[in-house]
C-alpha cells in the first residue's frame, strides 16, 4: 500500500464525527432504500457515488483515487462509463471508495462495532475462499460440501453488510443535504475564557451583580461602623485648633 494512503488511514483514526447512524441500526432507519441496496447492489452504488461528487461528473476518479488503477481509465472522456465498469466489475472497491471519499469529506471516523461487522465480513469471506482451494485440491465430498456451506454464508454476509454500508452512505449525504430538517437542539452560545492580560474575567451565564447585600435583607451597617445618619468625615473646623479650647494650655518648662 503506498505511504499516502497509509498516512489517510491513520488520519482517519483521529476523526471526531461519527455516522449518522451505525450499521446495526441502518435497516430499521431506512428499510426501503436497505432493500433497493440489497437487489440492485450496483445501481446504488452508482447512484452514491454520483451523489457523493455533488452530481459533478467531472470529479469522478476510478475509486475515488484510492486503487492504482485510478486517473488511468479514461475517466476524463467518458465517466459515466468508467463509474458503470467500476460498478459492476469490481462492486467491493466501488462501495469501500464511496465510503472513504464521505469519510475524509466530512471526518468521519467508523466506530469499533461497525469494524468488527466489517471485519467479520473480510475474514469469513478469505475462509470460505481457503476451504474452496483445498476442497479442491483433497477432492473430498465432506471437505466440498463444508465448503459450499460457507461459501453461501459468505456471501449472505458479504451482500447484507454491504447493503447496511450503502444504506449508511445513503443517510449521511441525507444528512448533508439537509433532509432530516433543522436540528431538534440549538448550538450552544460559544463561552468565553478568561485570560491574564485581562483585569477581571468576563461575565458568562451569571447575570450582573445589583449590589449588596441583596435585595429582601435587612440593610443594617456592619458592627462597629456608624450609621448612615452620621457624618462620614469631621467639619474641617474640628482640625482648626489642638487642642481645644475647653482644655487648659500646656505648661511652661524652664529653657
Amino acid at each position: 500500500m503506498p505511504k499516502q494512503d497509509m498516512e489517510k488511514m491513520e488520519l482517519r483514526k483521529n476523526f471526531r464525527n461519527v455516522w449518522h447512524t451505525d450499521l446495526t441500526h441502518s435497516i430499521q432507519n431506512d428499510t426501503p432504500y436497505c432493500c433497493f441496496a440489497l437487489w440492485c447492489a450496483p445501481c446504488a452504488s452508482y447512484l452514491l457515488r454520483k451523489r457523493a461528487l455533488y452530481d459533478d461528473m467531472s470529479r469522478y476518479v476510478c475509486c475515488a483515487g484510492y486503487m492504482p488503477c485510478s486517473g488511468r481509465c479514461g475517466e476524463a472522456k467518458c465517466p459515466q462509463l468508467c463509474l458503470a465498469t467500476e460498478v459492476f466489475c469490481c462492486f467491493a472497491n466501488s462501495v469501500a471508495s464511496t465510503r472513504f471519499l464521505l469519510q475524509d469529506e466530512f471526518q468521519i471516523q467508523t466506530t469499533k462495532c461497525d469494524n468488527c461487522i466489517i471485519g467479520f465480513m473480510v475474514c469469513l469471506s478469505q475462509v470460505a475462499c481457503i476451504f474452496s482451494i483445498v476442497a479442491c485440491i483433497v477432492g473430498m465430498d465432506e471437505l466440498s460440501e463444508a465448503s459450499q456451506i460457507l461459501t453461501c454464508c459468505s456471501d449472505m454476509v458479504y451482500c447484507t453488510v454491504c447493503a447496511c454500508m450503502q444504506t449508511q452512505h445513503k443517510m449521511e449525504m441525507d444528512k448533508r443535504d439537509g433532509k432530516f430538517g433543522p436540528q431538534p437542539m440549538a448550538v450552544p452560545p460559544a463561552q468565553q475564557m478568561s485570560r491574564f492580560d485581562q483585569a477581571t474575567p468576563p461575565a458568562v451565564g451569571y447575570p450582573p451583580q445589583q449590589g449588596y447585600p441583596p435585595s429582601g435583607y435587612p440593610q443594617h451597617p456592619p458592627q462597629g461602623y456608624p450609621p448612615s445618619g452620621y457624618p462620614q468625615n469631621p467639619p474641617p473646623s474640628a482640625y482648626s485648633q489642638y487642642p481645644p479650647g475647653a482644655y487648659p494650655p500646656p505648661p511652661a518648662y524652664p529653657k
